[in-house]
């Protein structure tokens, strides 16, 4: 079984503020995909996407309460091509009114920093090289 794309659902409050804020990480969107009610950020164009929803238009798609930003609902990892690449997403987002909820990890192989971003939503980016795994 293979997919051809992912498209990770999350509410948000307010889509000019998210969209400002995903846009000073340097990512952008599929405006396409995005009106009044969600933004399609791009993670990865024609595979990776994360629908940013208002909360009014999220909650016609599930029977469920919304988390909210005191909870954990899901963590979204991100692999990107370097630690410096962790380094400079992980700043730009707390630059930009994303706050820290754990410090970074290193385990030698892999390089992992942490945000939530203005929603409150828990993201991960890391860095791996499989060649310095400890056999």
């Amino acid at each position: 079984m293979k997919v051809k794309s992912i498209y990770v659902n999350l509410p948000v409050k307010d889509l000019d503020k998210t969209r400002a804020f995903w846009s000073k990480l340097g990512f952008s969107f599929n405006e396409q995909f995005s009106d009044d009610k969600a933004l399609c950020l791009v993670l990865q164009e024609d595979l990776m996407y994360s629908m940013l929803i208002t909360h009014e238009f999220f909650s016609t798609f599930t029977n469920r309460p919304i988390s909210d930003s005191s909870t954990t609902q899901v963590l979204t990892a991100l692999e990107v091509h370097s630690r410096e690449q962790v380094n400079s997403i992980v700043r730009l987002a707390l630059e930009n009114g994303g706050t820290r909820y754990r410090e970074s990890t290193d385990h030698g192989w892999m390089y992992y920093d942490s945000f939530a971003d203005i929603d409150g939503h828990q993201w991960e980016v890391m860095f791996t090289d499989p060649t310095h795994i400890p056999l």
